[in-house]
């Protein structure tokens, strides 16, 4: 910030008529070379219109509350920028540090946080109502792989035709399913009948 522009300047008008056409297309910038003013998230120097900010930073003394003037000076003399970042706050919260530096940091945080956030998958496990052992034990093993991979289970019992008068046995092979997968899962939606389907979700148990 040191130089001949201590804060970043406001766009000006165009004097005349063929200079605004030479740059009618391109978009203002500021002496440093910085990101268009209209494109900031944030306000910075001049910007910003609170007539005193809490500021913060590295190499601020802690509850450092200046007017505007005196804060624009001290990231002046720190060769930084003054950013707002908690508008809102009473009063506003700023912070001196080098403006691309912060846009990138907040870029990389979000990114990180996306990458932690956890999609849920669930698979499903299809049963009839008159399933034989061979095919439970089968279905059992994909749903165990399933909920050890972070996966919920989806198993239902499809009732075709007249077969819906054995829900009452597909209620009992569900509730079986459940109890062999207790130690991994945990059932969160208990048996319900829906249409010709009855549908029972297990969610893996959060490992200790």
């Amino acid at each position: 910030m040191a130089g001949q522009y201590p804060f970043r300047p406001r766009p000006q008008a165009q004097g005349n008529n063929q200079q605004q056409q030479q740059n009618g297309n391109q978009q203002q910038r500021d002496p440093r070379g910085r990101r268009p003013q209209q494109e900031n998230p944030n306000r910075i120097n001049d910007e910003i219109t609170a007539p005193t900010v809490r500021v913060v930073g590295e190499n601020v003394e802690p509850n450092l509350v200046l007017p505007i003037k005196e804060a624009l000076r001290l990231a002046d003399e720190m060769e930084l920028d003054l950013i707002e970042i908690s508008p809102k706050a009473e009063p506003p919260v700023c912070r001196i540090a080098d403006y691309q530096k912060f846009l990138y940091q907040q870029k990389r945080k979000a990114k990180e946080i996306k990458a932690k956030q956890v999609k849920v998958v669930i698979k499903e496990i299809r049963f009839g109502p008159q399933t034989d052992d061979h095919d439970y034990n089968f279905k059992l093993k994909h749903a165990e792989n399933f909920l050890k991979e972070g996966a919920k289970v989806k198993a239902y019992v499809f009732f075709r035709g007249r077969s819906i008068v054995f829900k009452e046995q597909g209620e009992i092979l569900l509730l079986r399913f459940a109890n062999d997968l207790e130690e991994l899962a945990r059932v969160e939606l208990m048996p319900k009948l829906d249409g010709k389907k009855m549908n029972m979700i297990l969610a893996p148990k959060s490992k200790k």
